[in-house]
Order: C-alpha cells, then structure tokens, then sequence
C-alpha cells in the first residue's frame, strides 16, 4: 500500500528491444498511447518571500516590516555593512562601445585620460587590460544600455567583460521594477527592496565580480530599468538588510506560492535546514493569476526525451509536508531512477514543484478487423475528470464516443464496432491522447 503523501502511476508501455542482424529496422509502434495530465499551484521554488502575497499583505495594510517577518520568522532588520557592488553586464564580446552624453575620465594601464562626450569603440584585439571608464555629469552608456557609477573592461578566455561598479542602492534602482511590478502598493515594494538587496549580498561571489546581472542572480537593467516607485522603494529602506543572528540572510524569493510556502528541505534536496526558511501560510495568494494552473498536457515520451530516460513507465510522486514534490521515482526502460522535485520541475518546464499528475492511457488494439467487428479498447486512466473515449472515421472529424468507467485499479475496457477505420483517443477536458487506429479491411 503507499504510503500517505505518495501518489503512484503505473503507465503499460512496453520495452523497446532491439533485434540483433536486422538492418535499418524501423522503429516499434508503441503498444500503447499515454498523456500525462499536470495541474497545480504557483509559480517558482515556493522558498521565501511570495510576491503576490506581499501584494496582498501590503493591500491589507500590512507595514513592509510585517510582511518580511511573516515570510522570513525569526529575522530582524539590519544595517547593510557593504555600499558599492561589482555586476557583471557584459561577457563573451568581441567589441564594446562605451558612450556619454557629457564628458568623461578613461583610465587604462598608460594612465589617465579626459574625454569629450561621444561613443567610443573597445576591441579585444590590441585592449591591454584593464580599462576602466568613470562617468562626469551624466551616466555612462555600454552598448546603448545606461548604466549609473563606472564600468571596468577586462579580458576574459579571448573576449571582452564589462563590470559595473555602483553603489549598492543605485543597483537596486535598476533591478526592483525587474523582480516585481512597480505599480504595486510602496510596502509591497519596500518588503521587495530588503529582500533583493539582503539577497545580493548574501550571494557575492568574489573574484572580478560580485553579481550577474540576470537570473543568475537578480535581474539588473540598469538605468532603462528604474521607475520612480522604484527608487522610492529603495530610498524609503535605505541600507537595511535582513539579519539572522547577525548574518545576512538569504532571503529567496519568486512569484507566488500556490498558497503555502516550502521550507528549504523541502526543495533542494541535501540542503541544511534553515530556521527562517520554512513553510508558512499564504493566504492572499489568491491574488495571483498562478494560484492554479493547468492541466498541462505531456505526453510520456515527451516526458521521457525531457529527463533523458527512455522508454518511461512509470511516475511515483513523494511528497514534502508543504505539498510541494520532493523527488519523482521515474520508471523507464533502464530501470527506476531517482529525480529531485525541482529538476523534474525543470525538466518539464513545470511552474512549480506543487504539482499533481492524471494519466490517460490507451492501448492499440489488433487489427484490421472486419467491418462491425467487436473491438476491446482497453487503457488506464488516473486522477482525471470525467475521462472520455473520443472517435474519428477516416476523413472525418472527432466525435464524442461516451464515458469510460475505470475500476477502482484505473483500468477500463470498453467495446466498439467501427465500420470503416477509425482513430481512438482519450479526452479529460482540453487534454487528450494521441490517437491509436483501428484498421478496417
């Protein structure tokens, strides 16, 4: 019996054996179609600070301040003990033009020089690192983007790098509007700032540079970016961070927890509890359009090319405390393979890891067949709605073939007399299967 918490789906998809001495053998019809039917509830790890829940928090009423202990419990505000940052805004280039609208100071290994405005062209070939553009009145432009402080420009692996060094809030200008839409209420934006900025100096990385600027760290555009809510934001908890016995904490963050939000075991597997990363209530959640999502329809081999595991049969979900999947035992044709909940999640281009799976399974039934005959149709359908057998006549169009009745195993076997031949196929709402034909002759 599984345990509580455990859901398994056994999918009936055959081995695929290769014939030795056979040439160019054409590749085996499967003996069955399966579609996987993925529903569930918000959008990224779950780990932190939920922005559409901040929205609702902030809505309510609720200071900046609140919002951040609800979401981090046992965290205090703190004063950020750095002021400058190094973003990495370029890489891998084989030119750069740096550009000002005032005039500006170029400092290069031969010295120092003052430039009028204008826009100026850095090659790889010939640079004699480092070169290091320091803006006068007005910002500096690299590669048309705006950028506030200086930009460094070294050599890296035959290529050109551009890093910018800014002052730690002025950073956060051009990446708030980036993480979280700024025509949101300022708490809700002001909780955002404390979070991206302790989250930034959580995260440095050291070397010739401190931060990316995308994903890899947080999304940083740079003046384009900035909008004056933004800044507001950031003005109005300027320096503050979140401490945990005095660390910074990594306060994570991502879109909307689905209602609840994970601890961090709950997600990278391995990972040390973390006292203010836990799973806490979400309430106002509701606000955001991810909330629920699905059904998402995948088909078993699609699922398996995306996890590198030919040949899939079978999916158990185990599942953390906050509902969120943990890990995914997959069965395929080389055997049962352990997957973490998030690269499953990945793999699968999933919203989440709280997610549950219907399978609509339907295997190909012999033929041809005379005109009339009896044909069982057999298959296997699991936690879905209202499952249908759908039919189409050669040249025609689908057609509704009524319910199928599974037993309590999810197996059901109905029978049709098609006249001429005819495709198959099983519908849950807006998923369906592929189609399997029944050849008449």
């Amino acid at each position: 019996m599984a345990r509580r918490g455990t859901l398994t789906l056994l999918l009936l998809l055959p081995l695929l054996v290769s014939t030795a001495g056979v040439a160019a053998a054409p590749a085996p019809v499967p003996a069955s179609v399966t579609t996987f039917v993925v529903s569930g509830h918000g959008w990224g790890h779950g780990v932190g600070l939920a922005q559409y829940g901040a929205l609702g928090y902030a809505r309510s009423g609720s200071t900046y301040d609140r919002i951040l202990a609800h979401y981090y419990p046992g965290t205090a505000l703190g004063k950020a003990p750095v002021s400058r940052v190094r973003v990495l805004v370029s890489e891998g280039r084989r030119t750069l033009t740096i550009a000002s609208a005032r005039p500006f100071t170029l400092q290069t290994t031969g010295g120092t020089r003052a430039l009028p405005a204008g826009t100026y062209r850095v090659p790889s070939r010939g640079l004699r690192p480092p070169l290091v553009a320091l803006p006068g009145q007005a910002s500096l432009s690299l590669d048309g983007r705006l950028y506030r402080g200086s930009i460094r420009v070294t050599q890296a692996a035959g290529s050109l790098q551009a890093v910018n060094t800014v002052g730690l809030d002025a950073y956060l200008y051009g990446v708030i509007a980036s993480e979280m839409s700024s025509d949101w209420p300022l708490e809700a934006l002001k909780s955002q700032a404390v979070a991206a900025r302790s989250y930034a100096l959580a995260s440095l990385r050291g070397g010739d540079y401190d931060l990316y600027a995308d994903t890899r760290s947080q999304v940083y555009g740079g003046v384009a970016a900035e909008t004056p809510s933004a800044r507001a934001s950031v003005d109005a908890t300027r320096g503050q961070v979140l401490l945990h016995e005095g660390k910074i904490a990594q306060t994570f963050f991502y879109a909307s927890s689905g209602g609840r939000t994970a601890d961090v075991t709950d997600i990278w597997l391995g990972s040390k509890p973390v006292p203010y990363l836990v799973s806490v209530p979400d309430p106002y959640d509701t606000l955001s359009p991810y909330h629920d999502w699905g059904p998402v329809a995948i088909t078993a081999a699609a699922a398996g090319r995306a996890l590198g595991l030919p040949g899939l049969r079978g999916l158990t979900l185990r599942r953390a405390p906050s509902q969120r999947v943990r890990e995914v035992v997959v069965g395929a044709a080389a055997g049962r393979t352990s997957v973490p909940g998030n690269v499953f999640r990945r793999a699968l281009e999933l919203r989440s890891t709280w997610f549950r799976v219907g399978v609509l399974t339907l295997e190909r039934p012999a033929s041809p067949v005379a005109a009339g005959e009896e044909v069982e149709l057999r298959g296997r359908v699991l936690g879905v709605v209202q499952p249908r057998l759908e039919q189409r006549a050669a040249g025609g169009g689908w057609e509704p073939g009524g319910l199928v009745r599974p037993g309590r195993s999810g197996a059901f076997v109905t029978v049709a007399r098609p006249l001429v031949s005819t495709d198959y196929r099983l519908r849950s709402g807006a998923v369906a299967t592929e189609a399997v034909r029944v050849a008449v002759g």
